[in-house]
């Protein structure tokens, strides 16, 4: 029989998932808009500074998708399996560091997205101030804030 966890530990769980349900669905928007950029005419006239940007962007978005899915896979793979608790704080644990690592993974390849359209519209100093200026935001707003700004709460 399985054992049961406590309440804040189902909780604390709850809560992630909700998290990276919101999260999940723009990674892969990303990762298909991604996906079918290569396929589209014109993709080989992109210069080498473009294509590194691409693949970066390419390449975090499948692996940020693949670590933001992986708490949800870790339920369905746990639930029908006799003896395991499906949650426990060493799980929620694992899966904080997981959607942690697909918060990163994201920003890079949202980072490296901006570069690559920016680079196709605007001229390349204009567009490496774009990048950098949307990066800023994006690391103030999902690193400084919560690990600075709100420490002392």
């Amino acid at each position: 029989m399985a054992s049961r966890t406590d309440g804040k530990t189902d909780d604390e769980f709850r809560s992630l998932l909700e998290g990276v349900r919101t999260t999940a669905p723009l990674v892969q928007v990303l990762f298909g808009f991604l996906l079918t950029i290569a396929l589209l005419p014109g993709f080989e006239q992109l210069t080498g500074f473009e294509l590194i940007a691409y693949y970066l962007a390419f390449a975090f978005a499948a692996i940020s998708a693949v670590l933001f899915l992986a708490p949800g896979v870790h339920q369905r793979l746990r639930a029908p399996v006799d003896g395991i608790p499906r949650r426990s704080s060493l799980h929620v644990q694992r899966a904080t560091q997981l959607a942690i690592a697909g918060t990163i993974t994201f920003a890079i390849a949202m980072a490296a997205a901006v570069l690559l359209v920016s680079s196709q519209v605007l001229p390349s100093v204009a567009a490496l101030i774009l990048t950098g200026a949307i990066t800023i935001v994006l690391l103030w707003t999902w690193f400084y804030m919560p690990l600075v700004q709100f420490k002392h709460e």
